[in-house]
Formats: structure tokens, sequence, C-alpha cells
């Protein structure tokens, strides 16, 4: 009779990093796997393999594609979220370009949501114009002529 040794699963070290599916990461960011193969294919996220040749995202990993995601969130374009990694990537004097390239955007984010702001406020007067006409037109018997409409719409 011949004994076999049952190998034991292994043991997870809990001095190692997490590590995440592509579909955890996906479901955690709100994004599709194609956009994370995607971003790992343009160069935003370089992502370790397992044995087996599927992707393990760490918490940094994470961290960067939660980044690139508010990034494209606020319309800043792939072609310079890939200069700024690239300026990441080139080292620490490179800061002060990144920090003008996010200044650069910020403004560009200001300025387009003063404009929303603008035009929010167009639509709240244009809501109340309506909402106050059709008040006025409650009791029609007291006005002198016919319900009047509102102002023309520009």
């Amino acid at each position: 009779m011949t004994v076999t040794a049952i190998e034991a699963p292994a043991i997870p070290d809990p001095a190692a990093p997490r590590t995440y599916t592509i579909a955890e990461v996906a479901e955690k960011l709100g994004v599709t796997a194609h956009t994370l193969r995607y971003y790992e294919r343009i160069g935003l996220v370089d992502v370790g393999r397992d044995t087996g040749g599927r992707r393990q995202y760490t918490d940094d990993d994470v961290g960067r594609i939660q980044f690139v995601t508010r990034l494209r969130a606020a319309d800043l374009p792939i072609s310079r979220i890939q200069h700024y990694f690239a300026l990441v990537a080139a080292g620490p004097h490179t800061e002060p370009e990144r920090l003008a390239l996010l200044e650069g955007h910020r403004d560009e984010v200001r300025a387009r949501l003063a404009s929303l702001e603008d035009a929010l406020a167009t639509i709240e007067f244009k809501i109340a114009v309506y909402g106050g006409s059709l008040t006025a037109c409650v009791a029609p018997a007291e006005l002198p002529g016919p319900p009047s409409e509102p102002g023309p719409d520009r």
C-alpha cells in the first residue's frame, strides 16, 4: 500500500500586499474590464500577473486607476494623462511641470463650472417664470385680459 502526501492549501502571507482581480477592480471603481485593459495597453498602469498570467492589481494600481478615472471625469484628455504619467516616471525633478499641468486643467474646469452655473441660473429662472405664469392663470377672472405668456425664450 502506497501512501500519498496530501498537499495543504497555501496559506496567504499576511505580510504580502492585497491583490485584486480585474473584475474586483472594475466593480470597485465602476469601470469596465475593457477600460482597465485599455489603460494598461496605453501605459497608464503596469499591472503584475500571477503564475497563470492573470492580472493582479495592488492597492497602488487601484489608486492610480481611480486618479485616472477622476481626471477623465474632469475631461482631461488621455494624451495629457499619458504625458502626466510620463513625467511621474521621469522622476521628482518634473514636479513643477506636473503641477503646472494640473493647475492649468483646474483652471479649465473652474471656467466650465462657472459657465454651467450661469446656464443653471438661466434654467432656474425659466422654471420660476413658467411656475409663476401657471399660478397667475389659476384665477383668470381677476385678470383684466387673457393670461399673458412668459417672455420670449432666449
